[in-house]
């Protein structure tokens, strides 16, 4: 690889530190996009990164439906969102899959509960289908297999 090339790698990637002390790259590029000479840079880029211990992951366009319902439930990322009164209630009723809107109303009030609800949603402990389409108070909801 010469400078330019790596030079470019250096800056498509995004550096994250795992939970763990571990380095991990990651490429994100439509897999449609990248072309023989890119492909080229990508494996060497990779392959420098991981000569530092650093892992490296080239991954595909994350689905327009997916990245909106992953961006919603950001805003509620923090822990402040979560009222520790809701979170037993919310794992009560959503133990079995149940439309959202339904399960925030058992619970309370659904403006008071929704931040909570969807804190837990972001953090995994309670899941719905986030790829097929955008989050409505009918998606489905229920406990998260490993929070059972």
């Amino acid at each position: 690889m010469d400078d330019r090339q790596e030079a470019s790698a250096a800056r498509s990637g995004l550096f994250a530190r795992l939970a763990d002390g571990r380095g991990v790259v990651v490429d994100v590029r439509a897999d449609d996009r990248i072309a023989d000479s890119d492909a080229e840079a990508f494996a060497a880029a990779a392959a420098a990164r991981e000569s530092v211990g650093w892992a490296y992951r080239l991954v595909d366009v994350l689905d327009a439906v997916r990245v909106a319902n992953i961006r919603w439930l950001a805003r509620y990322r923090h822990g402040r969102c979560l009222r520790a009164e809701y979170r037993i209630r919310l794992m009560e009723v959503f133990a079995r899959p149940r439309p959202l809107l339904a399960g925030a109303q058992e619970v309370g009030d659904r403006l008071s509960v929704s931040p909570s609800l969807f804190h837990l949603m972001w953090s995994g402990t309670l899941s719905a289908d986030l790829e097929s389409a955008p989050l409505t108070g009918s998606s489905m909801v229920t406990v998260s297999g490993e929070n059972r």
